[in-house]
């Protein structure tokens, strides 16, 4: 963060920033794992959508995705991962210190 400009958004992580990913490390950041089922509707995703959105945060390593079946059925878990939850607190330390700049 920039103490000299507090103001400064570059280095605000783009990869969370994203309105639909912002919801989902949200989520998973009180509730880990979800199943993705429930995902989806907490966040208001389609399906692909939010498949689409998890690869994105899962190749920057802020989730994992577990496959397995319940009963006969697959179920897909999401895991936030440490290093998620860290960009995850970066993160919202970063927007506090731009609203308490704005005050």
């Amino acid at each position: 963060m920039s103490e000299e400009n507090p103001f400064n958004h570059n280095d605000i992580d783009d990869v969370i920033h994203g309105r639909l990913r912002l919801g989902i490390m949200a989520y998973l950041s009180t509730v880990s794992p979800a199943i993705f089922g429930e995902l989806r509707d907490k966040v208001g995703a389609t399906d692909g959508n939010l498949s689409t959105h998890l690869r994105k945060l899962e190749e920057a390593g802020y989730v994992e995705l577990e496959k397995l079946f319940v009963g006969r059925r697959p179920q897909t878990r999401v895991h936030l991962t440490e290093a998620g939850r860290k960009a995850w607190l970066v993160w919202l330390d970063r927007m506090q210190s731009l609203m308490k700049a704005a005050e």
